[in-house]
């Protein structure tokens, strides 16, 4: 009797993770390329990072969609360009930075318990200099990298079969 209590509650689950699972369309993405793949261009475009993460986190923290986000972000470009380029200017690069909006393709990923499939997406992309080196991304919505601490997701119906297991 357990077992098959166990497997009707997997079959729900899994019924309901594919009728709820979001799609790509309800994520956007950042994406930061790095100027090349010497060890200082590197190093910088973690900098970079932090500098966006710190401040888009009490932005995008009120946001409730992914538009949103979005119009946060075209209202805040400016200044997110403004800072990622005084922040290179101030370190002695000679180069500057992009910052835009595509749908681009993103192969498969897993950030702790969720994985966004292989896919185009909405991101935010930012170019250091050429854009030519290794890169960082993460999902900026719904906030991942973006809370201040890692997002857990969590599944009533997991919990019950769990308990009763």
């Amino acid at each position: 009797m357990k077992r098959l209590i166990c497997i009707l509650l997997l079959v729900c689950t899994l019924v309901t993770l594919y009728g709820c699972a979001k799609s790509n369309e309800q994520y956007l993405r950042i994406h930061i390329r790095a100027n090349s793949n010497s060890e200082i261009d590197q190093n910088i475009k973690y900098k970079v990072k932090d500098i966006v993460v710190t401040y888009l986190t009490p932005l995008v923290k009120r946001c409730d969609s992914i538009e949103s986000v979005k119009n946060v972000i075209e209202d805040n470009h400016d200044n997110i360009t403004t800072i990622i380029d005084s922040y290179l200017y101030d370190n002695g690069f000679g180069y500057k930075s992009s910052v835009t909006i595509n749908n681009e393709f993103f192969p498969t990923r897993t950030y702790d318990n969720l994985t966004l499939q292989a896919d185009y997406y909405d991101a935010i992309i930012i170019n250091l200099g050429e854009g030519k080196g290794n890169n960082w991304w993460c999902v900026v919505y719904p906030p991942l990298c973006f809370t201040g601490n890692n997002v857990v997701y969590k599944s009533k119906i997991v919990e019950l079969i769990n308990k009763y297991l």
